[in-house]
């Protein structure tokens, strides 16, 4: 509360942004990092080997059944593509399976390392393959418009039949009497059994910033812009999966970009993080910056969005100081999902506090520790 009306925000502000900075993340007693990456990512990574040999990602529409139908209006209630994605009817005998991408052969499968485990990418070339990645893999094959600003997105829960029929054959290889309906029943409670997760990315620049505010060329912006966005989703991933929570929300954007930045760099660049959230001539604000697509819902009042951009500039500020105080340290592996603990630990108010550098080494000082005691005890 201190924090806040030291910005200048009155008692309703205070009220207000207080309960919009309350974070979801929940505390965790893993210490063992990368963690073991989860049941999806065995068969994905037969995908990405079949990708690859073809050179062309048009492969991947045997298996995830939605790049074999057009992105159109009413898609998602048509009654090929019902009984594709809800019954897994093999598209081959679906008149409506037309095929999706433009330039599939430009358009890549990867598997990424992070501190919680290997996460596809799915990463689209040209915009136009890209948003329709995007409208078919989370919009289900309908035309829902993808905003400019929006270069990458996270597919949560996709129920892959392809693994359902992997399941089936080894059930019923084993079981020949038994029943594959009362099996499938009992699998349909185990999501993780059949449900993946991955991310799609563009190649555009990151945040809607051109190439020339930051004064590089063009093609040298598009290859850190990747990395970028590739980061900012996996830091979301690590969140979501150990914490529990991944919101569009301020706290969720400033560990994300932090560590996009920091680990893309090798270093934290807060004037890059404040362009990014179109704060990079404080205290004006560019509309059409990032952070306006922060404000909540209900979407924060005009009073308390000025001061959510004051916290986001002394926030920047103190993970600059944090940063170039342990500019070693936290480029160590084993750091790494320290530094998530430490920010995670805090709200938004503290790190942006006179004292939010302290607090942020302190955190992370602890995390380490008790991480490399937890790795020293496994080891014996």
């Amino acid at each position: 509360m201190q924090v806040l009306a030291n910005l200048g925000a009155d008692p309703v502000q205070v009220e207000e942004l207080l309960s919009y900075n309350q974070t979801f993340f929940q505390p965790t007693d893993i210490v063992q990092y990368p963690l073991p990456d989860e049941p999806f990512v065995g068969v994905w990574e037969n995908y990405a080997r079949e990708v690859e040999q073809a050179a062309n990602i048009g492969l991947l529409s045997k298996y995830l059944v939605q790049l074999r139908f057009p992105v159109r209006a009413g898609m998602s209630q048509n009654a090929d593509y019902l009984a594709a994605t809800r019954r897994g009817v093999n598209p081959d005998d679906l008149e409506a399976a037309t095929g999706l991408l433009l330039r599939p052969e430009q358009c890549q499968l990867l598997l990424h390392s992070t501190p919680a485990g290997r996460i596809p990418l799915l990463i689209a070339e040209t915009r136009q393959d890209f948003v329709l990645l995007v409208q078919a893999l989370a919009k289900r094959n309908e035309p829902v418009p993808i905003p400019d600003s929006m270069g990458a997105s996270m597919v949560a829960g996709y129920n892959n039949w392809h693994r359902i029929q992997l399941l089936r054959s080894a059930f019923e290889a084993s079981n020949p009497s038994s029943s594959w309906d009362v099996e499938f029943q009992r699998i349909k409670e185990q999501k993780s059994c059949y449900q993946d997760r991955f991310i799609i990315l563009s190649r555009g620049p990151y945040s809607g910033v051109p190439a020339s505010d930051l004064g590089l060329q063009p093609e040298e912006w598009r290859s850190i812009s990747l990395a970028i966005r590739r980061e900012h989703e996996c830091a979301h991933y690590f969140t979501r999966r150990v914490f529990g929570s991944m919101r569009n929300n301020l706290i969720d954007e400033l560990i994300a970009d932090y560590w996009a930045i920091s680990t893309t760099l090798n270093h934290f660049q807060a004037d890059w993080f404040l362009r990014f959230f179109g704060l990079e001539a404080f205290p004006r604000y560019r509309v059409g910056g990032r952070l306006q697509n922060y404000r909540g819902d209900p979407a924060l009042s005009d009073g308390a969005f000025v001061i959510l951009q004051r916290l986001v500039k002394h926030a920047a500020e103190n993970l600059a100081r944090f940063d170039g105080r342990y500019a070693t340290e936290l480029r160590q592996s084993d750091a790494q999902p320290a530094l998530f603990l430490a920010l995670s630990a805090q709200t938004v108010e503290e790190i942006a506090s006179e004292d939010g550098a302290n607090i942020l080494s302190e955190s992370f000082l602890h995390s380490i520790e008790t991480i490399r005691a937890g790795l020293t005890l496994q080891d014996r």
